[in-house]
């Protein structure tokens, strides 16, 4: 992909570092995205439907997608991240599920069939846009008129503990980087509601509605050891002791500090801890 495109950063990131990771942890990630369920099923996928499936990674929600369109629907996901793809790809296969294609591209300035889509949708995969506004409305012009767009994105750091918890443990280790400027591209760039709805508003879309969603995130899939091991695996905190150049006696300081944190957090199912999602719908208007 071209280096230096608008969203090249976020390539380099997705496809060097954290894709890499994010297929090593798939089945965990599919685990803990329980917002991710809540969301396909507002979002209403029919049988005979063409969906686009935005930042669709290592093809959880495209498949879940063919699932409900049938083989008669149409799924197109698209994802920079070739390892991610990859393992799409694979699953796609073993499935059988012809109705789905993926794409290796950069949804902000892909140049998608127009007017080709009933839905857009996506999985905590929109929030990494250099431009989020050109995204979306080049995302728009895939869509027919009255097609919907459903996406489901983190709030703010602070409303989410299973991210800022395992953080603040290894801040007493590590030095963290300072926190990126308001909505840069990031897990957490679309956490003011407001500033969303104007995004989408200003790519041409209409009836802008933000959900907010709270829920237990069970963290790593497991149980305590599972969850500590994904916090410094996946994440801020794994960006943060990755970028420190952690000693293995530093990761044992910070292993032990993330469990002490999770502790309190830990059930008879497993690890379970506070989230907080935005559920975001709109429908491209008729001309």
């Amino acid at each position: 992909m071209e280096t230096d495109a608008p969203n090249a950063e976020q390539m380099r990131y997705w496809n060097e570092v954290a894709g890499p990771r994010w297929v090593q942890f798939q089945e965990r990630l599919d685990h803990e995205l329980a917002a991710a369920d809540l969301a396909l099923e507002r979002a209403a996928p029919a049988p005979g439907e063409a969906v686009l499936d935005v930042g669709c990674g290592c093809g959880t929600s495209s498949l879940a997608i063919a699932r409900r369109v049938g083989p008669r629907g149409r799924v197109l996901g698209i994802d920079i991240s070739r390892p991610m793809l990859a393992r799409a790809r694979a699953r796609a296969a073993a499935e059988g599920a012809a109705q789905l294609e993926l794409l290796e591209a950069d949804a902000q300035t892909a140049a998608l069939e127009p007017a080709a889509f009933d839905l857009l949708f996506s999985r905590f995969g929109v929030m990494f846009f250099a431009d989020p506004a050109a995204a979306f409305a080049n995302l728009r012009r895939a869509l027919r008129p009255g097609a919907r767009l459903l996406f489901v994105c983190w709030q703010r750091l602070a409303d989410n503990p299973w991210v800022l918890a395992p953080l603040e443990a290894i801040a007493k280790h590590v030095p963290l980087p300072p926190p990126p400027p308001p909505g840069a591209p990031g897990p957490f760039a679309f956490a003011d509601a407001e500033r969303v709805r104007a995004l989408l508003e200003r790519a041409g879309f209409a009836g802008v509605a933000i959900e907010d969603v709270r829920f237990a995130l069970g963290l790593g899939g497991g149980g305590l050891d599972d969850a500590v091991e994904f916090s410094l695996e996946i994440g801020p905190a794994s960006a943060a002791l990755r970028e420190a150049g952690a000693s293995d006696d530093l990761r044992a300081r910070a292993a032990a500090a993330v469990r002490e944190a999770l502790a309190r957090y830990e059930r008879p199912e497993g690890v379970r801890v506070p989230a907080a999602a935005w559920i975001v719908t709109a429908r491209n208007p008729a001309p």
